[in-house]
C-alpha cells in the first residue's frame, strides 16, 4: 500500500464531509483567534501605566480563563458529532478490510490536517482581528491608552501548546471510540439510541425541583450581599433543572401528549410528537446547552450594556458630589482644619465651591437579629443578618440638611438606605432607643452605595451617645478615637484644575499628619471607564463566542436530525403520505424542538432579573429603567439573529430529508 494513501484518503474524507468539517474548522480557527487576541490584550504591558489598569488586567485574564476551559469543553462536544458520523463510514472501511490500526492513520492524518490549518490560520487571524479589537477597546475606554499593539510571542506560544493540547485529546478519544467498538456497532454508529425513551419521573422531580429552589432563591433575595452569595447557588440550580427537564422533562411532556388521542391521532401532531420522542433523547443536551448558552449570552451582554450606558449615572451614585474628602478619627477643631484647607486650595486652583456639605460620623458592622443590633458574631445566622450602622450627632444632622430637629436621650432618627426597616423601636449595643421619625433621604457620603450589606444612618443626641454605642473593645483590629469626617461639595471650574485639585487636598492632608484623602468625579473616571469599559468588551468577547457555540450547535442539530430522519420520512412518503404534509410535520417539529430554548432562556431572564439588579446596585447601577430596555432590546435582537440562524440551518435539514 502506499504511504500516501492514508495522506489522500484523509484529505478526501475531510473534502467529503465538508458539510461537518467546515463549520468544525472554523470554530477551531475561532476559538484560537479570540484565545490569542484576549491573552495578548491582558499581558499588554501598557495596562500597568493608565488608571485602573490593574482592574482591567483582571477582568481580561478572567476572559482568557474562560475562553480557555469554554474552548477545552466546547471543542470536544462539536468532536462529538464529527465522530458519530463518521462511525458507519469507519465501520465499512473495516468490513471491506481495513484494520483499526489502518482506520486509525487516517483519522491521525484528518487530526493533523485540522490542527495546522487551525492554528496557521487562527493565529495569523488573530494577530490581524487583533488589531481591530485593540482599537475598539481604546475606543470603549473614552481616553488616550497607553497601550502599544505588537505581534507576542507569548501569546502565539501559550495559544498553540493549549490548543495543541485539546487537538490531542480529541484525537486520542476518537481513536479510543474506534477501538473499542465492533464493526456491527461502527456500522449502526448514527442509530445507535432509537429504542423509545423511559419517562424518567425522578429525574423530572429533581428538573422540577431544582429550577423552583433557583427561582425562587432569585425572587426572595432582597440583600445585595445574600444575591451576591447565593447567586451561583441558584444559577447552579437552574443548569441542573434545565437540562433535567430538556432530558426527562421534555419525553415526559411528548408522552402525554400521545395519551391524549384527540390530540395525537392527527396527522400533523402524529409525526410531530412520535418524531420528537424517539429524538429527544439525543436532542435533549444540544437543546440544554443552547438554552444555557442563550440565557448566558442575555445576562452578558444585557449588563454590560447597561453598566456601560449608564456610565454617567454609575458615577453620580459613586459620588453624589464632584469632590469628596474622607478623614478618620477627627475632632471638631480637625475638621475645621480640613475647611481651611479646602477652600485654600480650591482658591488656589481656581475653583468655586458650589452646594458644601459635611458632617462627622462612625459607623461599624453589626449583625441583625429583629430590632436588635449587636456585634456578638456568635448571633451570625446567614450573610442577610449582617449590616452597617452609621452614627451621626444630631447637630451634624441639622446643619447637613438645614433642619432644626431635637432629640431627647433615649430618641433617634433612622435613614434606611438598603435593608428591611426597623420599626419602632431599635436596640445597639445593649441601649435602646425610640425611633421619633424614619427619614426619607440623607447627604450621605457615596461610598454607601458600593457596600454590600444593609445600612442604616442613626441620627443620635450626642457626641458622647456615640462613643457610649460603638463597640470598641468588641471590634478587632479597629484605632477609633473620634468620629470619621466627611466634606463633598460640587466644583466649577475646568476638569483638569478640578483633577488637580483633589490630588492637591490628597497631598495636604497627609502633610497635615491627618488620616484621610480626597477623591473625585472626575479624577475617577477613567478608572472607571477602565473597569466598566472592560466589562462592556469582555461582555461583547465572550457572547461573540457563545453566540459563536449557539449557531454551530444548532446547525450540527440540524444536519444530525436530517440524517437521522432522511430514512423515517421516506418510509412515511412510501406508505401514503404526501411531501406537502411530511413538510409541514417538518416545520412544526424543528419550530418546536429549536425554539423551546430561546423560550426557556427569555424565562430564566426573567425570573433572575430582581437578583442580577441587586448585583448591579452594587456596581452602582440604580437605573433600573435603562437595564428594562438594555435587557428587552438585547433579548429581542438575539431573537432575530436566532431566526435567521434557524432559517439558515433549517434549509440545510429540509435539503438532506428531502
Amino acid at each position: 500500500m502506499s504511504r500516501f494513501f492514508y495522506i489522500k484518503l484523509a484529505l478526501t474524507n475531510i473534502n467529503k464531509h465538508r458539510k461537518t468539517y467546515i463549520p468544525y474548522i472554523l470554530t477551531c480557527i475561532s476559538t484560537i483567534a479570540m484565545f490569542y487576541m484576549m491573552h495578548f490584550m491582558s499581558g499588554n504591558p501598557g495596562l500597568n501605566e493608565m488608571s485602573g489598569g490593574d482592574s482591567l488586567i483582571i477582568i481580561l485574564n478572567l476572559g482568557n480563563i474562560v475562553i480557555g476551559v469554554f474552548s477545552v469543553i466546547f471543542l470536544f462536544y462539536t468532536n462529538s458529532f464529527l465522530i458519530k458520523r463518521r462511525k458507519k463510514e469507519f465501520g465499512l472501511f473495516n468490513i471491506l478490510g481495513m484494520e483499526k490500526k489502518h482506520i486509525s492513520r487516517v483519522i491521525v492524518w484528518e487530526a493533523f490536517y485540522v490542527t495546522v490549518f487551525s492554528l496557521v490560520i487562527g493565529l495569523a487571524s488573530g494577530m490581524i482581528i487583533g488589531k481591530l479589537m485593540f482599537l475598539l477597546l481604546n475606543n470603549i475606554l473614552h481616553f488616550e491608552v497607553p497601550l502599544t499593539y505588537f505581534v507576542s510571542i507569548k501569546s502565539i506560544g501559550v495559544t498553540s501548546i493549549l490548543f495543541l493540547g485539546i487537538f490531542v485529546l480529541t484525537l486520542l478519544n476518537n481513536l479510543r471510540h474506534i477501538h473499542l467498538a465492533k464493526p456491527i456497532e461502527l456500522l449502526r454508529g448514527g442509530q445507535v439510541g432509537e429504542k423509545e425513551p423511559k419517562t424518567k419521573w425522578i429525574l423530572v422531580i429533581i428538573g422540577v425541583v431544582a429550577l423552583a429552589s433557583g427561582y425562587y432563591i432569585a425572587l426572595v433575595t432582597e440583600s445585595p450581599l445574600v444575591a451576591l452569595n447565593k447567586f451561583f447557588l441558584a444559577v447552579l440550580l437552574v443548569i441542573i433543572g434545565t437540562y433535567a427537564l430538556f432530558t426527562a422533562g421534555t419525553i415526559a411532556l411528548l408522552k402525554l401528549m400521545r395519551k391524549n388521542k384527540g390530540f395525537y391521532y392527527q396527522t400533523k401532531h402524529f409525526i410531530s410528537v412520535s418524531g420528537m420522542i424517539y429524538r429527544m433523547k439525543q436532542n435533549a443536551v444540544g437543546l440544554a446547552n443552547i438554552c444555557i448558552l442563550s440565557t448566558m449570552v442575555l445576562v452578558m451582554l444585557s449588563s454590560t450594556v447597561s453598566l456601560y450606558i449608564g456610565m454617567e449615572d454609575l458615577l453620580k451614585n459613586r459620588y453624589p458630589k464632584e469632590i469628596d474628602i474622607l478623614a478618620n478619627n477627627l475632632s471638631e477643631e480637625q475638621a475645621q482644619v480640613v475647611e481651611k484647607i479646602i477652600h485654600e486650595e480650591a482658591e488656589k486652583y481656581q475653583i468655586e465651591i458650589e452646594d458644601p456639605v459635611h458632617y462627622r460620623s462612625a459607623d461599624f458592622p453589626a449583625i441583625r437579629e429583629g430590632n436588635t443590633f449587636t456585634t456578638d458574631r456568635t448571633t451570625i445566622k446567614s450573610f442577610a443578618n449582617i449590616s452597617m450602622i452609621g452614627l451621626i450627632p444630631l447637630d451634624e444632622y441639622n446643619q447637613l440638611e438645614k433642619q432644626s430637629a431635637k432629640l431627647e436621650d433615649n430618641e433617634v432618627l433612622i435613614y434606611t438606605f438598603r435593608g428591611k426597616p426597623v420599626e419602632n423601636t431599635i436596640t445597639i449595643s445593649g441601649q435602646e432607643f425610640q425611633i421619633k421619625d424614619q427619614l426619607k433621604g440623607l447627604s450621605f457620603n457615596g461610598d454607601s452605595s458600593g457596600i454590600l450589606t444593609d445600612s442604616y444612618f442613626v441620627v443620635v443626641k450626642d457626641e458622647e451617645t456615640i462613643k457610649s454605642l460603638y463597640p470598641v473593645e468588641e471590634l478587632e483590629k479597629v484605632e477609633w478615637k473620634d468620629l470619621s469626617y466627611f466634606s463633598g461639595f460640587d466644583a466649577k471650574g475646568s476638569t483638569e484644575n478640578e483633577i488637580a485639585l483633589t490630588k492637591a487636598l490628597s497631598q495636604k492632608l497627609k502633610e497635615a499628619s491627618i488620616d484621610g484623602y480626597a477623591e473625585g468625579r472626575a479624577e475617577s473616571k477613567e478608572s472607571f471607564y477602565s473597569i466598566y469599559g472592560g466589562l462592556f468588551f469582555l461582555g461583547l468577547f465572550l457572547g461573540a463566542l457563545f453566540i459563536m457555540a449557539t449557531v454551530l450547535i444548532m446547525y450540527y442539530k440540524q444536519i444530525s436530525e436530517g440524517y437521522d430522519d432522511k430514512e423515517r420520512f421516506a418510509i412515511m412518503q412510501k406508505v401514503g403520505l404526501s411531501k406537502e404534509e411530511i413538510k409541514k410535520s417538518i416545520k412544526s417539529q424543528v419550530l418546536v424542538v429549536f425554539f423551546l430554548p430561546l423560550v426557556a432562556a427569555v424565562i430564566h431572564i426573567a425570573f433572575a432579573f430582581k437578583v442580577i439588579t441587586k448585583l448591579l446596585a452594587l456596581l452602582n447601577l440604580t437605573n433600573i429603567g435603562l437595564f428594562v430596555i438594555c435587557t428587552a432590546a438585547t433579548i429581542l435582537i438575539f431573537a432575530v439573529f436566532y431566526a435567521i440562524v434557524y432559517t439558515l440551518t433549517a434549509r440545510e435539514y429540509y435539503k438532506i430529508v428531502s
